[in-house]
């Protein structure tokens, strides 16, 4: 990913923060010769590995998870993203432009295919996306249940080997434009890209 220094985050707590905040990623690999891309919810474990490792599942029937095995495997979290008008900033000689936050995850893609192991995984998402919930949803069943379920998934764990950061939040703009772009992102709404950008201030 090009990151200019200006928009570089390399503290590895705030990018592990931005995965979990934002945990829909999207998977990339080589398949068939092409690149080949899932759309997944993955987890992550902080304390496995030096940078942490990503867990998640696929459909069986994907045939992604075939050839990715054994792949260094690009992971893209999209965070927060906005238009930027150069009206905002309320001087000349400007342009548009688009804030956002990205992450992007590489390593090597490990399947999991064995029961118990595989059945962890299920848990381990059940109860990180139930836990919100007023009445949250429980994993259980007859035995017969979940494995007709397993059969039809394939897990997988990425230890993460790199990580790239890009907070995109108008950090090569002075200050006092950042704020009229913090007042207008308010007006229109826009709360989390107005905090993020009051982070850089």
């Amino acid at each position: 990913m090009y990151i200019p220094a200006a928009f570089a985050e390399s503290d590895l707590a705030t990018l592990h923060d931005m995965m979990e905040q934002h945990s829909f990623a999207l998977l990339v690999s080589q398949h068939e010769g092409q690149p080949f891309a899932s759309h997944l919810p993955l987890l992550l474990d902080r304390q496995a590995g030096p940078q942490g490792t990503l867990i998640g599942h696929m459909a069986r029937a994907n045939p992604h998870w075939q050839t990715a095995a054994g792949q260094e495997v690009l992971v893209v979290f999209a965070g927060p993203h906005a238009y930027i008008s150069p009206a905002w900033y309320e001087v000349e000689h400007v342009v548009p432009t688009w804030n956002y936050v990205a992450v992007h995850a590489y390593g090597p893609l490990a399947l999991v295919e064995e029961s118990s192991a595989l059945t962890d995984i299920l848990h381990q998402f059940v109860q990180t996306y139930e836990r919100s919930m007023p009445k949250p949803w429980e994993l259980k069943g007859s035995n017969a249940y979940l494995d007709r379920m397993l059969s039809q998934i394939v897990g997988f764990r990425i230890p993460v080997a790199r990580l790239e950061g890009k907070r995109k939040l108008n950090q090569n703009h002075p200050p006092e434009r950042r704020r009229k772009v913090i007042r207008v992102l308010r007006e229109r709404g826009d709360e989390t890209m107005a905090k993020l950008i009051e982070e850089t201030l």
